[in-house]
C-alpha cells in the first residue's frame, strides 16, 4: 500500500546469435533489454453501443521514458486500429454519442478537460470542449446520464515562484462540475478539499448516484499535519441550475466518518454506498463495507473475507464488481445483496476489474486485463463465464527468448506459518540439479506478487537462478491476520517468513546453498538491507530504495508510513531502531549494492546513503549507485538498465 510495487532489474550480457542462412535464430533467455522491448494493453473505455474497445498500449525502449499508443478494436478481436490524436492528448471514455472521446490535453504543460470529435481513428485538430482550470485538471467522470461532469483538480492559483521555492504543504484537491459542451463550469462543495485516499471509477475517490444528481466524495486527512489516517464520505447535490449559472454549486451533507483508510467508492444502487476499508492497524483497506447514503452504521460486508479485496467497481447498470486476491491469482466477484460471487477469472494469470461505459443507457459490453506467467497483459472480453483474449502486444518480443518454467508453491516457516510463493526456473531447468538462488521479497509491503509475467523474476532466472518471491505476513491475499500480523514485527515476522523461503528452496534441491542471494526493491529493499544484519547465509545482496532508519523514515515519506508503526519515535525511540539496519551495521559480513533514485520522496535517498556511509565507514563490502532525477523506481530506461547492469555485475562477482 505504502511503497510503489518496485520494478528491480537484472543485467544479461546478450549473446551474439549466429544465423546460419535461412535458419531461425536461437532462443534465448530473458534479459532486461526483452523487457524493454515488450508491450502490454489494458482496456481504457468501451463505447456506449458496445461495439468499440478503446486500449492503451505501452512499451519499453533502449534509453528514455518509452511510450504509448491508443487503439480501437471490436469486441470479437477484429477491426484494430492505432489512433492519430493531438499531441498531449490523453483519452479516457467515450461521449455518450460515441462519436468523440474525452480525456486530458496538455495546455503549457498542464492537463486540462478537452473532447475531441473522431472521424474514423483520426481526432480532430482542434477540441469540441476545452476547461482549463489554474493547475490542470487530476481526473474526471462522467455523469450516468452523460450531461456533467466531475473534475478533480487543485483550485488554488500556481505558485508565481515555482521555478524559485516548493512550498511544503499539504496537497489540495477539490471537485469541479461541469456541463458536458464545457459550459457552466463551478467549483463544487467547496468545503472538502482534500478528495484522496481512494479510487472510484476512472481512479477518481468520488462516485455518481445513479440518477446523476448527488456525488459521493472521498476525502482523507492529509499526511503533512496528522500523525493518524481518517476518512470521510461525504454526499454532494448537484442542481443543474447551479452548475448552469456558473455559480458555486452543491449541498453537501455528512454520510459517515471511517477511522482508517479508504478506497474504492462506488454506489451500490440509489441508497447505498459500497468502499474498501479494514479495522487493522496496518490500514490497507482490504474489506468491502457499505453505508446507507443517507448516513448510518458502517457495515462490512465480507467479515470472514480469507482473501483480500483489492478494488470495487460498478458499470452504467448498478453492477458491482470487486477484484479479489486469492493469494497470487485474482479474480473478479460480483456483489449483489450482501454477497460475493465468482464472475470471472484467467486460468493460470489474474484478471483485473472490467471496463464498461459508465452510462445508464450503455451496452453491457466489458473488457478485461489479462496476464499470466508467459504473457504480457492484454484485453479480454467476456463469452458466457470466460474470459477471451482479444489482443496479443508481446508476443512478438517473446518470439525468440526461451522462459523457465513457474510453480505456486507452498511451504511453512519454522514458526509452522503457512505460506506461499512463486518459483520462477532458468530456461533449461533440469530437475534435481542445485541452482543459484535468489529469494525476492516484493514491495508494499501490503502487497503481493501476481502470478505474471515478472520483468524482476523473469530476468534473474535468465542469469541462470532460481527465484523463489515470498508472500510473507505482511502480503495481500490471505486474509486480515496475515495481513496485519506485519504491524510493528516488519523485521522479526516477515523476516522469518522471508527467510523460510530459502530454507525451502534448499530442501526442494534446487538452491545450491553455497550460492545464495537476496535482493528487493522498496519494502523489499528494507527486507534486503535488514536480512544482512541478522544472518551471514547470502554470498551477495542487493537493496533498492529500502529503509534503513524507521525513526526518520516516518515522517520525512510522502505518504502515510504509520501502517508499520503509529507511535512517536521521539516518544518510543527503541521502537523504532530495534529494525533499523543502520544500528546494526557492524553485523553485515554480506557484500551489499544499494540502488537509490536521486529524487526519491517515497523512500527518501538519504536511507541508502546512511546505510552506506556506516557499511563504508566499517570496512564492509558495499557500492552505492543513485540515479539522477529518478523517483521512487527509474522511469527512464537507460536508467533502468543500469540498475540490471550494476546487480548482474554484483552477483557474478560475489555469487558466481
Amino acid at each position: 500500500m505504502r511503497f510503489h510495487r518496485s520494478l528491480p532489474g537484472i543485467f544479461l550480457s546478450l549473446t551474439t546469435l549466429a544465423v546460419a542462412g535461412a535458419q531461425a535464430p536461437a532462443r534465448h533467455a530473458y534479459t532486461v533489454h526483452d523487457w524493454a522491448a515488450s508491450r502490454s494493453a489494458a482496456p481504457v473505455a468501451v463505447s456506449p453501443e458496445g461495439t468499440t474497445i478503446l486500449y492503451r498500449v505501452a512499451y519499453g525502449a533502449e534509453s528514455g521514458p518509452g511510450g504509448r499508443e491508443f487503439w480501437f478494436i471490436h469486441p470479437d478481436g477484429t477491426g484494430a486500429v492505432k489512433l492519430t490524436l493531438p499531441e498531449g492528448f490523453s483519452p479516457e471514455g467515450f461521449m455518450p454519442s460515441g462519436g468523440a472521446l474525452y480525456g486530458s490535453w496538455k495546455v503549457n504543460g498542464a492537463p486540462q478537460f478537452a473532447v475531441f470529435a473522431m472521424k474514423g481513428e483520426t481526432a480532430a485538430a482542434a477540441p469540441m470542449t476545452l476547461v482549463v482550470l489554474p493547475r490542470g485538471v487530476d481526473g474526471m467522470l462522467p455523469s450516468p446520464d452523460g450531461t456533467q461532469f466531475a473534475l478533480l483538480a487543485d483550485p488554488r492559483l500556481p505558485d508565481a515562484l515555482d521555478a524559485t521555492r516548493t512550498v511544503i504543504e499539504p496537497e489540495q484537491t477539490s471537485l469541479y462540475v461541469v456541463r458536458a459542451d464545457g459550459t457552466g463550469g463551478a467549483w463544487a462543495c467547496t468545503a472538502v478539499h482534500d478528495l484522496a485516499g481512494g479510487e472510484g471509477a476512472q481512479g477518481l475517490p468520488v462516485a455518481w448516484s445513479p440518477d446523476g444528481t448527488e456525488l459521493v466524495l472521498l476525502s482523507s486527512t492529509t499526511k503533512i499535519g496528522n500523525h493518524e489516517m481518517h476518512s470521510q464520505l461525504d454526499l454532494c447535490a448537484v442542481t443543474a441550475g447551479a452548475v448552469s449559472a456558473g455559480s458555486a454549486a452543491g449541498e453537501l451533507r455528512h454520510v459517515a466518518t471511517v477511522d482508517n483508510s479508504v478506497s474504492s467508492v462506488v454506489f451500490a444502487g440509489a441508497g447505498e454506498i459500497a468502499f474498501l476499508s479494514t479495522d487493522a492497524p496496518t490500514q490497507t483497506p482490504e474489506h468491502l463495507y457499505s453505508v446507507a447514503a443517507n448516513g448510518g452504521a458502517v457495515t462490512d460486508r465480507t467479515p470472514q473475507l480469507a482473501t483480500t479485496a483489492n478494488a470495487v467497481g460498478a458499470d452504467g447498470h448498478g453492477n458491482i464488481f470487486v477484484e479479489i486476491a486469492h493469494g497470487v491469482r485474482n479474480e473478479v466477484d460480483s456483489y449483489r445483496d450482501g454477497r460475493l460471487t465468482l464472475a470471472y477469472a484467467w486460468p493460470e494469470g489474474g484478471v483485473g476489474l472490467p471496463t464498461s461505459s459508465p452510462y445508464k443507457n450503455a451496452a453491457a459490453q466489458m473488457a478485461f486485463a489479462v496476464s499470466d506467467p508467459t504473457h504480457t497483459a492484454n484485453v479480454a472480453v467476456a463469452s458466457g463465464s470466460e474470459l477471451r483474449r482479444i489482443t496479443s502486444e508481446g508476443e512478438k518480443a517473446l518470439e525468440h527468448v526461451e522462459l523457465g518454467p513457474v510453480r505456486v508453491v507452498h511451504w511453512k516457516s519454522r514458526q509452522g506459518v503457512a505460506l506461499e510463493g512463486i518459483a520462477t526456473f532458468p530456461a533449461g531447468y533440469v530437475e534435481g540439479k542445485k541452482y543459484p538462488f535468489l529469494v525476492l521479497p516484493h514491495g508494499g509491503p501490503e502487497s503481493n506478487d501476481r502470478l505474471g509475467l515478472d520483468p524482476f523474476a523473469r530476468s534473474i532466472a535468465g542469469l541462470g537462478y532460481v527465484v523463489l518471491q515470498p508472500e510473507y505476513r505482511g502480503s495481500t491475499g490471505y486474509g486480515d491476520a496475515h495481513l496485519a500480523a506485519i504491524y510493528q514485527h516488519f523485521g522479526d515476522r516477515a523476516y522469518e517468513d522471508v527467510d523460510s523461503a530459502t530454507d525451502f528452496a534448499v530442501a526442494q534441491g534446487w538452491a545450491d546453498p553455497q550460492r545464495l542471494a537476496i535482493f528487493g526493491w522498496s519494502a523489499g529493499g528494507f527486507m534486503t538491507s535488514w536480512t544482512v544484519t541478522q544472518t551471514h547465509r547470502y554470498k551477495a545482496a542487493i537493496e533498492g530504495a529500502g529503509i534503513t532508519d524507521w525513526g526518520s523514515f516516518i515522517f520525512t515519506s510522502d505518504v502515510y508510513q504509520t501502517d508499520f508503526d503509529a507511535r512517536w519515535p521521539e516518544e518510543d525511540p527503541d521502537a523504532f531502531t530495534k529494525f533499523s539496519a543502520v544500528d546494526f551495521a557492524k553485523n553485515v559480513t554480506t557484500p551489499l549494492l544499494i540502488l537509490h533514485g536521486a529524487a526519491d520522496v517515497r523512500v527518501p535517498t538519504y536511507q541508502g546513503r546512511e546505510y552506506f556511509e556506516v557499511l563504508a565507514a566499517r570496512g564492509k563490502v558495499t557500492r552505492m549507485v543513485t540515479y539522477p532525477g529518478s523517483p521512487h523506481f527509474p522511469s527512464l530506461w537507460q536508467q533502468r538498465i543500469n540498475v540490471f547492469d550494476e546487480i548482474g555485475a554484483w552477483l557474478a562477482k560475489y555469487n558466481p
